[in-house]
């Protein structure tokens, strides 16, 4: 799918990957950009940048407010659900309740914001000849990182749900992506102390592999070397993960 002269709606907006997606979509020409954000005035840098930025107040956790985008991003052709949080670590020792909040954005976050947008996705579809969902994961979706563990299994169920659609809005003309990136340098991996990439540079590879067609995407060097190590062995990749 190009992604020139395309309305997209972005969550998670205001830093890290979301707030690079929004500029890379600026710069190869999208007609329209909705960023979404818990904190309007959190995306004040993201709407200066270009007239074509819709501000949206999001958060994916709050049923009133994603029931709200759907009548007001009636136009949105491709969705990046990019919003998560990491909160929860090891799964012994996480209390329940962090473990919940990982899941509430990172699982069901996603999935309500997918429902929301869909008649919009669709109507694209009909008009364009194809949409998307594009689900921003991590590689430790493919295999669990017992540090991550909560984390982890939230990203994990992300995953199962963007395979759930991926078949079933194939019929409807709607693409759905998987990416997967490795650390990046941004406010929630910052503890993370293995080496990162620029969000700028996983941004534009995202873009890449959707203008490519690629339903799962690697848009880093760790990651393209894990999901392919996966793809082989998956049992590999657990144990690998395991001693990290």
């Amino acid at each position: 799918m190009n992604t020139k002269n395309s309305i997209a709606f972005v969550t998670g907006a205001s830093r890290g990957i979301g707030k690079s997606l929004v500029t890379e979509l600026l710069a190869r020409g999208a007609s329209r950009v909705y960023a979404a954000a818990r904190d309007p005035k959190a995306l004040e840098v993201v709407v200066a940048q270009d007239r074509r930025v819709v501000p949206v107040r999001l958060d994916v956790t709050n049923e009133g407010e994603v029931t709200k985008i759907g009548e007001l991003a009636r136009d949105a052709e491709i969705l990046f659900n990019n919003a998560g949080l990491l909160g929860a670590t090891s799964l012994l020792t996480t209390p329940r309740e962090v473990v919940q909040r990982d899941l509430d954005t990172n699982f069901f976050g996603s999935l309500a914001v997918a429902r929301a947008l869909l008649p919009a996705l669709e109507r694209a579809a009909q008009r364009n000849g194809r949409a998307a969902i594009v689900n921003v994961l991590t590689v430790v979706s493919l295999a669990s990182m017992p540090a991550l563990g909560g984390y982890s299994a939230s990203k994990a169920a992300a995953y199962s749900m963007t395979q759930a659609l991926r078949a079933e809005l194939a019929k409807r003309n709607i693409d759905v992506h998987a990416v997967f990136p490795g650390p990046v340098d941004t406010d929630m991996a910052r503890e993370i102390t293995l080496p990162k990439t620029s969000p700028d540079v996983v941004a534009r590879a995202i873009l890449d592999g959707i203008e490519r067609g690629e339903e799962d995407i690697g848009p880093d060097a760790m990651s393209a070397q894990v999901l392919s190590a996966w793809r082989s062995s998956p049992k590999e990749v657990e144990r690998m993960f395991a001693n990290l």
